[in-house]
């Protein structure tokens, strides 16, 4: 249960935080899943098809390309996190007019 412990206590307010920040948050966030799944980052790069170094290198600096990123979630099997991930929400009538019926461009 130690883990949960480590995700709870990191969260941090995306709305505040700076690139970095958000970029370390996630990064400790799918470290906490590696260690939950009781993998090292050896293993964690077998399954990714990815380096040992790309690993660390995610983990300690929050930096890697958007494959590697989609890499290490399809990994450690958290793809069901990304259905989510980046959906336009309407907020109103309009909103959802306009989503389902996006404003052509004007013809100049």
């Amino acid at each position: 249960m130690k883990h949960n412990f480590i995700l709870k206590s990191k969260i941090l307010d995306f709305k505040m935080a700076s690139q970095e920040e958000i970029a370390k948050a996630l990064a400790q966030r799918l470290r906490a899943h590696r260690l939950t799944k009781n993998l090292k980052q050896g293993d964690l790069a077998a399954r990714a098809g990815i380096s040992v170094g790309t690993v660390k290198n995610l983990e300690s600096s929050g930096q890697a390309s958007i494959e590697t990123l989609i890499r290490i979630v399809i990994a450690l099997d958290l793809t069901q996190d990304l259905n989510t991930l980046f959906e336009t929400k309407a907020r109103s009538i309009a909103q959802m007019e306009q989503m389902e019926f996006p404003v052509r461009q004007r013809a100049r």
